[in-house]
């Protein structure tokens, strides 16, 4: 069997319980490997860079864009906007008001809807964008008025070599804000991405619905 079949299996093994959905991390991969990974199952890639992923899309059969999610997760800029909405099943790295509503604008003129998921940054660093927990609930109300987005739930990543214990904490709070927008505005929120190669198993036990996995795939 294929070494990344055999992690597929053995994670997908793993992680019954919870059910998530897999964002395969493709952005070293051209567009020969993303066939190959289709070929075996995979159906949501994630990638970081738009004009990358947006050229190798165009290089992949039609039943493939067609039966395959793709996946935004790295930082958007507002000058990419234009070429990535509608290109992308989901934006998870919607980390400012003003780039969701660049989005929502954008969206409107191609007259479609863009599902996005909203980033916090609950541990407060400062090489990452996102919104920060105070911040998200300040502004939900304002990004509820934008008419072409849907937000679909909230994403984060986790510092790297966090503790165990820190990890749960980071990850818990952030279901815990999906929850109370859920709860105070009335509006389903129904995804949580969260968790990658090294945390995923803990992002699942604190309520992560989507994980990102690179490494632990394909080494």
């Amino acid at each position: 069997m294929d070494k990344v079949q055999e992690n597929y299996e053995k994670i997908k093994t793993q992680i019954v319980p919870y059910n998530p959905k897999i964002v395969a991390v493709t952005k070293y991969f051209d567009e020969s490997q993303i066939i190959k990974y289709y070929k075996m199952g995979f159906r949501d890639f994630g990638e970081n860079r738009v004009k990358d992923a947006v050229k190798k899309m165009e290089k992949l059969p039609e039943e493939i864009i067609r039966n395959s999610k793709f996946h935004l997760i790295g930082h958007l800029q507002t000058n990419k906007v234009k070429l990535a909405v509608g290109k992308f099943y989901l934006i998870h790295s919607v980390d400012t008001l003003k780039l969701a509503q660049i989005i929502s604008d954008e969206a409107l003129k191609q007259g479609i809807i863009q599902k996005i998921l909203l980033q916090i940054n609950n541990a407060r660093e400062e090489q990452k964008s996102g919104f920060l927990p105070e911040e998200i609930k300040e502004k939900f109300p304002e990004l509820l008025k934008l008419k072409g987005i849907k937000i679909l739930g909230t994403m984060n990543m986790a510092p790297i070599n966090c503790s165990e214990e820190k990890l749960h904490n980071l990850f818990g709070n952030i279901k815990q804000i999906n929850d109370d927008l859920q709860s105070e505005y009335g509006v389903e929120l129904k995804e949580i991405s969260m968790g990658m190669s090294n945390d995923y198993k803990i992002a699942l036990e604190e309520g992560a619905t989507i994980i990102r996995l690179g490494r632990i795939l394909f080494e």
